[in-house]
């Protein structure tokens, strides 16, 4: 499935180079909000994710809007993700997201306000990691 037929609700957006360090594979970002509320509609190319991360103060909500892919908290296992779940990340949550093998995944990342919040990026999912997954 390529970015133009690929089932979204918002636009797919631009790669997502500013991000581009912290991803294994291809993203797109389309910012739907940076005042108030940071509210992001990201889409995964498919075996594409994310680093491990941590939103220090406020946390993060994922929408899943299309496709289907993975959200896993450190020393958990991976929660298998499709269109219409939501995921609540508390703050200081060790964390990684991203697309299933054969699959584009879109998400819309909302990083709940709160005082002094950041986000911290960490190491890579590594390809061995990522490929026990089923």
């Amino acid at each position: 499935m390529s970015k133009e037929n690929h089932d979204t609700i918002f636009p797919t957006g631009e790669k997502n180079e500013a991000f581009a360090q912290y991803f294994i594979g291809q993203s797109y970002l389309n910012m739907l909000s940076t005042t108030r509320v940071t509210i992001g509609n990201v889409t995964f190319e498919p075996a594409c994710r994310n680093n491990w991360h941590i939103h220090h103060e406020g946390g993060q909500i994922l929408l899943v809007t299309a496709g289907e892919g993975y959200y896993q908290e450190w020393g958990k296992p991976a929660q298998k993700l499709k269109a219409g779940d939501v995921v609540n990340i508390p703050p200081e949550v060790k964390h990684w997201h991203g697309a299933a093998k054969d699959s584009w995944f879109t998400h819309i990342a909302v990083e709940v306000p709160a005082e002094g919040a950041w986000n911290e990026w960490l190491e890579a999912v590594t390809d061995e990691e990522y490929n026990k997954l089923s």
